[in-house]
């Protein structure tokens, strides 16, 4: 049996599909409502991120994108990490990880003093992942997001 091929990889316009796909399965699956912020993030997402000095990260497994990442410039100089899954068959194997130092990497290239984000407590395992990656809680900030109840930041 051959170990699949797993590797990050920045978005191209090639990954639009994969990109709108996988964050729509992981709200839906999360029991989430897609809400107007998430349309034009899934939309459109040269305009809305990458044009925007942002970055988008996909993990595929075998050349087929099994997970994402995006980074949204901040006006304080920060960026803030959006749209982070990987499908529940490639869960368990470090991509989440992966694609969590793929931003740290482009935020400290582009010189960012911290990486911020928005998420729900009903998303354990993300939390965890966030917090053993350096991530520390902050108080509740404004979001367009319903489901947002946790902010967190890590410093760089």
């Amino acid at each position: 049996m051959t170990r699949p091929q797993d590797h990050i990889t920045a978005y191209t316009s090639a990954h639009r599909e994969a990109w709108k796909r996988l964050n729509t399965d992981w709200l839906v699956e999360g029991g989430f409502v897609l809400e107007a912020k998430d349309h034009l993030t899934l939309d459109d997402p040269e305009g809305q991120i990458l044009s925007r000095g942002g970055h988008i990260f996909l993990a595929e497994r075998d050349r087929a994108p099994v997970g994402c990442c995006g980074l949204i410039a901040m006006s304080d100089g920060g960026y803030e990490v959006t749209k982070m899954t990987v499908i529940p068959e490639a869960r368990g194997g470090g991509l989440a990880l992966k694609l969590l130092e793929a931003c740290e990497a482009a935020a400290r290239d582009g010189g960012a003093h911290r990486l911020y984000l928005e998420t729900s407590s009903t998303l354990e395992a993300a939390l965890g992942l966030y917090a053993r990656f350096g991530f520390v809680h902050l108080p509740p900030q404004p979001t367009p997001y319903a489901r947002a109840d946790v902010w967190m930041e890590k410093r760089l």
